[in-house]
């Protein structure tokens, strides 16, 4: 069987020692930001015998803007358009079996650590996803040269090939172009945008005092939180590559896709306002464990959930997240 036995010292053997720590230690973990972004929370009570789709519905504003009446106008008519935008659920999980052999003659319990691990490895999964759908967004940031001015693209396609990193004068740009399109704030009256730190490192050293700008009366503040700017609020996250993912199923943290970006200067980032991506749970994540088989000698323990996610705004003259990006 594949999975933890106790003949193999690397897969279990290494459980028992004659003195062995008490203290569990793992692998370096990145730290995990997107599925706190996803604030869309309709889906979020979806549950379960109500198919696999979830579907809103867009409103569009009314065709003819209303206006001054003269004592003898009638009241104009108008209408408005609707469109129906859906997510699919999907099912997810993954699991790690052990031998009863393992878990009799190991010094540390099997299962708390089999439940630490996958729980780690769950959390990985909902950011993946999570981005996947930010990932999605048709509007597109970006520029050759330029530390101050921004192409901005609403076909999912950057056209500038970027040579430059991030900087303050990008930031103004973004915001002044989100605002100007009037896309709501995320929180209170901010944006939020979330980068790797090696993006925001030119940044950063532009605005030494940035931190000032994090208000200590906010009351919530978001995971990995560095500060706030020109309207928005910044995160940090350490999990998506520089190079981004193309498919969940076979995403790999520690290596990349070709980056774009020309002599390393940067790489993307997600700024966004609000109503971006929903979250429909039908069953939320659970750590299970597998009825033994083999009279009790085969074991093993998942952790799984039914859901999806879904970009809220997917067309470009409704669009909530601008990715700062670059053309290959």
């Amino acid at each position: 069987m594949s999975g933890q036995i106790w003949a193999v010292a690397a897969e279990g053997g290494y459980l028992y020692s004659d003195e062995l720590s008490d203290i569990l230690r793992q692998q370096v973990q990145p730290l995990t930001k997107f599925r706190q972004l996803c604030d869309m929370q309709d889906g979020a009570q979806k549950g379960l015998n109500r198919g696999d789709k979830f579907f809103w519905n867009v409103f569009g504003n009314v065709a003819t803007q209303g206006r001054r009446l003269s004592e003898s106008d009638p009241i104009p008519e108008t209408g408005f358009t609707l469109s129906q935008r859906s997510l699919t659920v999907q099912e997810a999980g993954n699991s790690v079996p052990y031998t009863g052999k393992l878990s009799d003659l190991a010094k540390q319990d099997v299962v708390s650590i089999l439940d630490k691990t996958l729980k780690d490895d769950a959390r990985k999964y909902f950011d993946i996803e999570a981005y996947l759908q930010f990932n999605s967004t048709p509007l597109r940031a970006s520029t050759a040269t330029s530390t101050t001015a921004i192409t901005l693209d609403t076909n999912g396609t950057a056209s500038q090939t970027n040579n430059v990193a991030l900087g303050t004068g990008h930031v103004k740009a973004i915001v002044d172009a989100m605002k100007e399109r009037n896309l709501p704030p995320f929180v209170a009256d901010d944006y939020v945008g979330v980068s790797r730190p090696s993006t925001y490192r030119n940044f950063k050293n532009q605005l030494e005092s940035i931190h000032q700008y994090t208000e200590t009366g906010i009351t919530f503040i978001f995971n990995g939180e560095i500060g706030r700017y020109e309207s928005c609020r910044f995160i940090e996250q350490t999990f998506i590559p520089a190079g981004g993912a193309a498919d969940s199923t076979v995403f790999d943290p520690w290596t990349s896709t070709p980056d774009p970006w020309n002599n390393a200067a940067s790489s993307w980032a997600f700024f966004l306002g609000g109503d971006t991506v929903t979250e429909a749970v039908c069953v939320p994540e659970e750590i299970r464990a597998k009825i033994p088989g083999d009279y009790g000698r085969s074991r093993g323990i998942a952790w799984y959930y039914l859901g999806g996610f879904g970009l809220g705004h997917p067309d470009a003259t409704n669009a909530r997240v601008v990715k700062w990006d670059s053309a290959a």
